[in-house]
Order: C-alpha cells, then structure tokens, then sequence
C-alpha cells in the first residue's frame, strides 16, 4: 500500500468526541484549502458511526458553505433526524473555527432485493494502460501554475488517466464530456462504509473540469475562479474497488457564473456502482489595470 493511501484512510479514521461529535484533520500536503472530497468522505463517515451497520448509504446531498483550512482540525456534529423502519437520515455539519464550511444530509437502507437496471458502461473507451497519468499531463500543460504542478508531483491516493486531454495544452473548444479512468494506489478494506466513503473522496476528482471545456478553459488557469457549491450522490450496487474505475463525466449546462456537471462511475466489469451531480462557481476574474 502507498504511503499516500494509508494517509487517507488515516484521514477516514475520525475521532470521537463525544456523542455524535466526531473531529478529522486533512491531508498534510493540501493546498490553500481543504479538498471538497476529502470533506464528504469524511461526513459521510460521521454519519455512518451513527447508524445501524445494517442500513447502508443510498445518498447524500451537500452543501460547500467557506472554503476549509487545511492547518486545523475539522468537527463533525451529526445530527439524526430520523429511525425509519427501513430509512435512516441524518444531517452532519462541519465546523472550523466556530463557522460552518460544509453541511451534509445522508439517507440510509436497509438491503432489500428488487427491479434491476443500469445504463451500459460506454465501449468506446481507450484502455487505462494505453493513457499518460494526469500528472504527466499537467507536466506539459502550458498554461499551469508551477505550484500546481508541484502540488501533483506527490504522491497521491489515487492514479488518474484522462481520456480526453485537448484542454491541458490548447485553449481549442471541446465538447463538455470527458471520460477518466481512476484507481486508488492501494487496497480499500473490504467492508461497505469505507468502501462508500472512499468513492464520496473520489466523487469530487476533475468533475468541476468538465463545465470549462465548452469555454476552452480550464481550472488551473489563474484566470479562473472555481470552487464546489453543491454535491449530490447515489450509491447504487456495492462493489470492490481493486481495480480501474471509468468516471463519464458530461456538463448539459453553465450560466450564471455556474457550471453543473454529471458523474457515472463503473466499475471496470462495467457494473454502474454511483452517480453524481455537482454545480460549482466558474467565474472569470476581472484583471486590474496597469
């Protein structure tokens, strides 16, 4: 297992304070803010310390409130809104400094067997292998912030390989859809909570991206401001997360400053296993004069 792998289910790791009251702290090589990814798994593991281990995560809906301080700790208060018979809901807020930076609603299940149907995992697609990493890519994009480049010159929990890869080196205009081949750089433990909180970590990963294609941009350009407003989520069949993971990503819309991007996550099998929303701030700064 990779160092940077074991940091991050050290990170999943949260410590009890106190009756729904749970405290994370964030990667030790984040930029100038925490990572939205990092802050859903680790919400999402807030509210399942709280549920019963036979009722399993089927969604959740989020809420990017201030941007997070990596240099402190990050509580967790998880509030349970209610104990169905075969529904369980509860609301985790997260808390630096006394504010809330990021609010969480989850819905859990008890199993229950029934009609079965997916949308097929597209065929099309160019093995991960045959792909240069995302690190090699940003390595030879013109237009990337050098600390950019450092901050992806560590190692990482997870190997990216982009299909689509116009927008690292030219400004050209592209259709608003990419595909990504992701793989964690070590193994998940087999077991479902942290199974669902480590593909919420990922969830957040290029998905933001996809809106600028249409504009010929991207986000790594010091032109841009971006950042996560909102994240929805649906697990839908469990499966093991050894080995590539295809994230079809496309954008149907971006207005308003706003981009709203769509995510289906398989399985390499071509098992459908999640699907994401998420509509974030694209807004182009306004240069000062000289």
């Amino acid at each position: 297992m990779s160092a940077a792998m074991q940091e991050l289910l050290s990170i999943l790791d949260l410590e009890e304070l106190e009756l729904n009251l749970f405290r994370g702290r964030s990667h030790a090589h984040s930029m100038k803010r925490v990572y939205g990814g990092q802050v859903i798994a680790q919400a999402l593991v807030a509210a399942q310390r709280t549920v019963d281990a036979t009722r399993l995560v089927h969604s959740l809906h989020a809420y990017f409130i201030l941007p997070g301080n990596p240099a402190i700790p990050i509580v967790y208060e998880v509030e349970r809104l209610r104990d169905g018979g075969s529904f369980t809901t509860r609301r985790v807020t997260a808390i630096q400094r006394g504010a809330a930076i990021f609010s969480l609603e989850a819905s859990f299940q008890v199993e229950e067997p029934g009609m079965t149907h997916q949308l097929p995992m597209p065929l099309d697609v160019p093995a991960p292998e045959t792909l240069k990493t995302q690190r090699e890519l940003f390595e030879l994009a013109p237009h990337a912030p050098e600390g950019l480049k450092r901050y992806w010159a560590r190692e990482r929990p997870l190997d990216i390989r982009p299909v689509v890869t116009e927008h690292y080196t030219t400004r050209e205009k592209l259709p608003p859809k990419q595909y990504n081949w992701i793989r964690m750089t070590g193994p998940v433990p087999d077991d479902r909570p942290t199974q669902t909180a480590v593909l919420g970590y990922l969830s957040d990963m290029t998905l933001l991206d996809t809106s600028t294609l249409a504009h010929g941009r991207a986000l790594f350009e010091d032109e841009i401001q971006a950042a996560s407003l909102d994240h929805a989520m649906w697990f839908h069949r469990p499966h093991k997360l050894d080995d590539w993971l295809l994230y079809v990503q496309d954008s149907p819309s971006s207005s308003g400053a706003r981009g709203f991007n769509r995510g289906a996550l398989y399985a390499s099998d071509g098992a459908l296993i999640a699907s994401v929303a998420q509509e974030g701030l694209i807004r182009l700064r306004t240069r000062p004069s000289r």
